[in-house]
């Protein structure tokens, strides 16, 4: 994948992420800033928890902070989304199972 068409499919891809996350945030205890090019995501706990999601343009990745790992998701074109190989979870997908383990609750991103 060229950078170009990179930038475009990861900011699409990050400011999708940022409404779903904005939403969730209404029902939820988080905060989201950010824009596209990056994303934190605040948790209101004890240990004031904050993932990072943000795109990594020389590997072409989409990198995510969270839970004391570095998910690193590359585009697929078979799924037309950025995939964690190690899983096959897309963007979505994986964001609802960590944000999931955070809050302690099922979440849908």
């Amino acid at each position: 994948m060229e950078e170009r068409e990179f930038q475009k499919q990861s900011d699409a891809v990050l400011e999708d992420l940022r409404e779903r996350l904005l939403n969730l945030s209404d029902h939820h205890v988080f905060e989201v800033e950010g824009g596209s090019g990056k994303l934190e995501i605040q948790f209101e706990d004890e240990h004031s928890t904050r993932f990072v999601i943000s795109p990594n343009s020389p590997v072409r990745q989409i990198w995510i902070s969270a839970l004391t790992t570095s998910f690193k998701l590359g585009w697929s074109e078979a799924e037309k989304a950025f995939v964690l190989e190690k899983t096959g979870e897309t963007l979505p997908v994986l964001m609802a199972r960590i944000m999931s383990q955070q809050l302690g609750t099922a979440v849908q991103v």
